[in-house]
């Protein structure tokens, strides 16, 4: 529940804020909100300091798997995390249908060999059954995807 409340809190701030509409403005036009008076470098740095909170926030997850119980949970997730991204499409509405997706695979991966009709298949089928799922949803839906036109670059 805790990453659903800040999916929307994130949307919130994204989409109905003028501040998120000058977040989002420094990644698409930067000298255009620059030529507004805007401080486009102190707005980058807040993009990349959130950014890099809620991706710690994320890496938290990986201590989870130390206590021994959760061994090996996280592998790749990484991986799928960036396809995310891509699958959807940079937007936090397309994100959170991208990560139900994978979560979906994911969890088909992990109760296959509880149920009794996927339990005739062999198990190594299910563990790739999430990457590949994820490639192939790249590959159809990633051309109408497209990142921030500034983004990575320095301004």
């Amino acid at each position: 529940w805790l990453c659903l409340a800040i999916w929307a809190l994130s949307w919130i701030l994204l989409y109905k804020t003028s501040f998120g509409l000058r977040l989002r403005a420094c990644g698409e036009h930067p000298s255009a909100v620059a030529s507004a008076g805007i401080n486009v470098h102190h707005m980058r740095y807040f993009g990349v300091a959130m950014s890099g909170a809620l991706a710690g926030l994320g890496g938290s997850v990986i201590l989870i798997t130390y206590s021994g119980e959760f061994s090996g949970t996280v592998a790749g997730l990484g991986f799928l995390s960036i396809a995310a991204l891509i699958f959807g499409q940079w937007k936090p509405l397309g994100i959170l249908g991208a990560t139900f997706f994978f979560g979906i695979a994911t969890t088909i991966a992990n109760v296959s060999q509880v149920i009794p009709s996927l339990a005739v298949i062999p198990p190594v089928f299910f563990k790739v059954f999430p990457y590949v799922a994820t490639l192939i949803a790249l590959v159809l839906f990633s051309k109408n995807s497209a990142a921030p036109k500034a983004s990575g670059e320095p301004f």
